[in-house]
């Protein structure tokens, strides 16, 4: 139950990657650039990783919400391979590793900001 906010984050981003340059233009209209789209996607998807980890009980749920993150983002710019104007780029791997890393730091930092406060 904890996982499904992760998996229908994950077929929002397989579905988004599946798009062709021209058809993510014309979804987002405004953005000349999507790049940073990746970082926001992973932002999301670190903490709900994380989020899921941790109702079960997972150790080390911050290195495994990093890794699961890694495994897919690999996996997205497999599957990129196979659509038309995409391509598989190391940096998007690189950018989609910066957003987990952010949304696991502000996780981290939150719980440990209630922590403090509840003592």
């Amino acid at each position: 139950m904890y996982w499904i906010p992760a998996i229908l984050w994950m077929a929002l981003i397989f579905y988004l990657s599946g798009r062709t340059g021209s058809e993510l233009q014309s979804l987002f209209p405004f953005f000349d650039n999507l790049n940073p789209g990746h970082i926001v996607a992973y932002f999301v998807l670190g903490p709900l990783y994380y989020l899921a980890l941790t109702k079960y009980k997972h150790r080390r749920p911050f290195m495994k919400a990093f890794l699961l993150c890694l495994l897919f983002g690999i996996t997205d710019e497999i599957h990129q391979y196979f659509i038309p104007t995409r391509y598989p780029d190391i940096y998007d791997l690189a950018r989609d590793l910066l957003g987990t890393g952010i949304g696991l730091v502000v996780v981290f930092l939150v719980q440990k900001k209630k922590k403090y406060s509840r003592q």
